[in-house]
């Protein structure tokens, strides 16, 4: 077990700090990784293979799952640091704040033990394409952060067959949804980009953000099965004013023909982005 010297936020007595692979501690690098997670052992030995070739080194917090995932990231050699929670809040508030400090959290034991020049933040069901490092290598110095071009892969009737673990998620399905949302998931290690209470995935501090790159969101095509679990889970721990009403509505609908916003499904490529739709982004 480790300590951080976090000035804002500190480990609980329900948190565990488990070290990865050690040898990533205190070296300077490119970019580092930091996600949140819940129950995603079905795609993250993919998650982090696919990290592997992008990223130097990944700090995770594991919010109190029941599967085998805190075991995957231990094992895996770009793992460094695992914030390890063993108490699943169950109050639907109270867990919607918790999304900044867990973030700040990692954000602040990346910079007290993995230096490091960008910060890339992602979700384990979300593959950005292209060159990762070519792209934030050749960024204007005046530019903090980059928002990335995020887009939903859609299970279709001619391709339903259900994601297993031995493949690669990247491509994996045909269709997407026109509707682009531009994600914030780069920033440089400066000290004023942090994150607050109450804050989601977006820290605050930027001055100067700029958008590249694309991101195929695969939440809603895994498998049926995973759709119906997905429904279920917004309409149950999320507020259903925001969240559950829409998706209670979604339930017995994984199979598409359009987007669930109406448009036409595209493959992924230039007709898909020349025919984007920009989409409002929560914080």
């Amino acid at each position: 077990m480790t300590t951080a010297d976090t000035s804002t936020w500190q480990v609980r007595d329900s948190e565990t700090v488990i070290v990865g692979n050690e040898a990533l501690l205190g070296q300077t690098h490119q970019i580092v990784a930091m996600t949140r997670m819940r129950n995603e052992a079905l795609i993250l030995p993919d998650t982090l293979d696919y990290l592997a070739r992008h990223v130097d080194a990944v700090i995770a917090y594991d919010d109190a799952s029941t599967d085998e995932t805190v075991e995957l990231l231990r094992a895996h050699p770009k793992v460094a640091l695992i914030i390890a929670n063993r108490e699943w809040e169950r109050n639907v508030d109270a867990r919607k704040r918790a999304e900044g400090r867990h973030r700040g959290l990692l954000l602040d034991m990346a910079r007290a033990q993995l230096p490091h020049d960008w910060m890339f933040c992602f979700d384990p069901d979300e593959r950005v394409t292209g060159d990762l490092r070519g792209t934030v290598g050749r960024v204007d110095e005046d530019c903090d952060a980059l928002r990335v071009r995020l887009f939903d892969a859609y299970l279709t009737t001619e391709d339903q067959a259900a994601y297993t673990s031995d493949q690669a998620l990247i491509d994996f399905r045909r269709f997407y949804g026109p509707e682009q949302r531009d994600i914030l998931m780069f920033w440089r290690n400066h000290e004023g980009i942090r994150f607050a209470g109450g804050d989601g995935r977006t820290p605050r501090g930027m001055t100067s953000v700029e958008t590249d790159l694309y991101c195929q969101h695969y939440g809603k095509s895994l498998s049926v099965e995973h759709w119906e679990e997905t429904c279920d889970y917004y309409v149950q721990h999320f507020p259903y004013e925001t969240y559950g009403a829409k998706w209670e509505a979604r339930k017995g609908k994984a199979i598409h023909t359009e987007s669930d916003f109406g448009n036409a499904l595209h493959k992924w490529g230039e007709a898909l982005f020349a025919n984007a739709v920009a989409m409002p982004v929560a914080k």
